[in-house]
């Protein structure tokens, strides 16, 4: 018995040696990570410093010309509404007309959600460049405009979601999407004052 006892205190020994060496091997590396990490940042702000000697800085306002100057603080007027206010003013508009209102269709606001991020990224309306060629960038979609007549209706600028509806029924082309009952699916996105609708039948 009192071998097992002596073997057990032996075992015991060696994990707690083992355990011991661990933790000051892991501390020491944390430790070491800290302290070079504290050189790393007094060397380069000793860098910085050393680099900004004998530059000298105008700090005053005096006979600086503050009259067209934008302030800093000054927030960026950018439309708020968003597709699903657009969409509901779009089908309101289409009833007032005497039309039928559009269904969503989740693959149709695929369509929009990519058209809108392209010409987001553009920075400008292309055209329905992007839309012509759609289904040959990206075969996945290929199906859509196979099973559906699709159609596409763009405006950039609006500042309000009327003012949006507003642009496409006073353009020809685009009245369709607010008088054209041959439409029965369609989804809207819209970001930043640019729309993307998306039509089929």
């Amino acid at each position: 018995m009192k071998l097992i006892i002596n073997g057990f205190y032996l075992v015991l020994k060696v994990l707690i040696y083992v355990f011991s060496g661990v933790f000051i091997v892991s501390t020491g590396t944390y430790l070491g990570y800290v302290y070079g990490f504290n050189q790393g940042v007094d060397y380069a702000v000793a860098g910085i410093q050393k680099d900004l000697e004998g530059l000298e800085f105008n700090t005053s306002i005096e006979n600086q010309n503050v009259e067209n100057q934008v302030p800093i603080n000054s927030p960026t007027t950018l439309p708020t509404w968003t597709g699903p206010e657009l969409w509901e003013k779009v089908n309101e508009r289409r009833r007032d007309y005497g039309v039928n209102e559009l269904l969503t269709k989740s693959e149709l606001c695929t369509i929009a959600s990519i058209r809108l991020n392209e010409l987001l990224d553009l920075g400008a309306l292309d055209g329905h460049e992007g839309f012509s060629n759609l289904a040959e960038r990206r075969e996945d979609l290929a199906w859509i405009f196979e099973k559906y007549n699709v159609s596409e209706f763009l405006l950039t600028g609006a500042t309000t979601s009327e003012e949006a509806v507003s642009l496409w029924e006073n353009t020809l082309g685009h009245r369709k999407l607010l008088t054209g009952g041959e439409f029965v699916w369609g989804c809207v996105y819209a970001q930043s004052g640019t729309a993307v609708a998306i039509t089929a039948y």
